[in-house]
């Protein structure tokens, strides 16, 4: 199985792995978590049950001196952010380079609660000149995220899937939802997913793979299958491919959704679609 394949499992049950696997320790109580890179030291503690923390503190030092030391907050939850961790082999906190010759910065993971929602990451780089630590945060939402060092020399790039298919066109649990790889420059998240073709055609094709395992149930519920591996498609450019697959899909009777007959379905599913994939910007 690929990389990116294994790491797509574990982000379109993002929500499940946080409630199962937070191991029991971190879910109550008080605890403290820390990471370091070269003079950089952060630190994150917190109290309360989970889901909402309490009295939850970042602080960051650059050898020795400290230079940042508050309370955490997010615009998504406040000040009772729990920490994300969603699988035992992720952690809440990194310290890592962004851009390839940066200074390292600190990276803070939190979950806001909710069903289906939300992870939020937040990224801390200290300016040199004035020595104090500014904070930009991004709301993953649905499918949860990670930290990966796949960017351009050894940099660390944030490797998602796009929420905003969830329930266009379906439920949730039959939402497809593409990669989305973001980066943070200057002070912002930029995505970057079309700077990794072969990460986004190892997604189309696991993605065309669910899809074709469905006719063996004659393709129920399908839409946000085809949904998704349209998107990565057309990320790569390959948009004759993808007109042609849903029409011939659409005449097969093979794009169906289990919501209500008012839903798009079949060409009227192509069409929401493709409006919706210019809306998003998957097609130039």
């Amino acid at each position: 199985m690929s990389w990116s394949v294994k790491v797509r499992q574990v982000l379109v049950t993002a929500v499940v792995a946080l409630v199962l696997t937070v191991p029991a320790a971190t879910r109550a109580g008080a605890a403290s978590v820390s990471a370091t890179s070269g003079r950089l030291h952060a630190s994150f503690t917190y109290s309360g049950h989970f889901p909402e923390a309490k009295n939850a503190r970042l602080v960051i030092s650059d050898n020795g001196v400290v230079l940042y030391d508050h309370l955490v907050y997010s615009k998504w939850c406040g000040y009772r952010c729990w920490p994300l961790d969603l699988t035992t082999r992720s952690t809440v906190l990194h310290t890592v380079r962004l851009q390839a010759t940066a200074t390292p910065s600190v990276v803070l993971g939190l979950y806001s609660g909710g069903a289906h929602c939300c992870s939020i990451e937040q990224v801390f780089s200290l300016d040199p000149t004035t020595k104090t630590f500014t904070k930009i945060e991004y709301d993953f939402g649905d499918p949860g995220v990670q930290v990966v060092a796949r960017g351009p020399g050894g940099s660390s790039v944030f490797l998602s899937a796009d929420s905003s298919f969830a329930y266009a066109f379906t439920d949730y649990a039959a939402s497809g939802m593409p990669i989305e790889i973001l980066s943070v420059s200057h002070g912002h998240f930029l995505d970057i997913t079309r700077s990794y073709p072969n990460l986004i055609a190892r997604d189309a094709a696991m993605w065309m793979r669910t899809f074709r395992s469905l006719a063996s149930s004659h393709y129920q519920d399908t839409v946000g299958l085809a949904a998704a591996w349209a998107a990565d498609e057309d990320l790569l450019g390959h948009y004759a491919t993808v007109n042609t697959f849903l029409a011939n899909q659409a005449a097969a009777g093979h794009l169906n959704s289990a919501l209500s007959p008012e839903e798009p379905s079949g060409h009227r599913f192509v069409l929401a679609l493709q409006t919706f994939l210019r809306r998003h910007g998957y097609v130039k």
